[in-house]
């Protein structure tokens, strides 16, 4: 397996393909970082050379991926709910944040369903 960026990639996949692995690269800047590289987008990962591999290292660092990416969200995230607006309040509360409706569906978000028992009516 060929490592970037901490990430192992694997060799049987198509390089466009392999370097989505990498969180914040999707498949249009894995053309681009082949490209920068000189790398075929068809070439597999096991047919690159360690030449080719250094040089998408060097293209894909040029990018703020992997922690450094994932630590940026988190604190944009948390800024948004220490100042209370709509988007923390929905994400602090766990709700859906982009205008979906929530009383049939938001599943993903608002996790397994919780049943709430009726009232027994009084009998006479």
């Amino acid at each position: 397996m060929a490592r970037i960026a901490g990430v192992d990639i694997p060799k049987q996949k198509r390089g466009v393909i392999a370097l989505t692995y990498i969180f914040g690269i999707g498949k249009s800047r894995a053309q681009d970082v082949l490209e920068k590289a000189g790398v075929s987008e068809d070439k597999k990962v096991n047919e690159w050379n360690d030449d080719e591999i250094g040089k998408i290292r060097e293209a894909v660092g040029s990018y703020k991926i992997e922690g450094e990416l994932r630590s940026e969200v988190q604190l944009s995230i948390k800024r948004l709910m220490d100042i209370g607006c709509y988007r923390g309040i929905r994400h602090r509360t766990g709700l859906p944040l982009r205008g979906q409706r929530t009383k049939n569906n938001s599943r993903t978000r608002k996790g397994k369903r919780k049943t709430v028992a009726n009232k027994k009516k009084a009998t006479k």
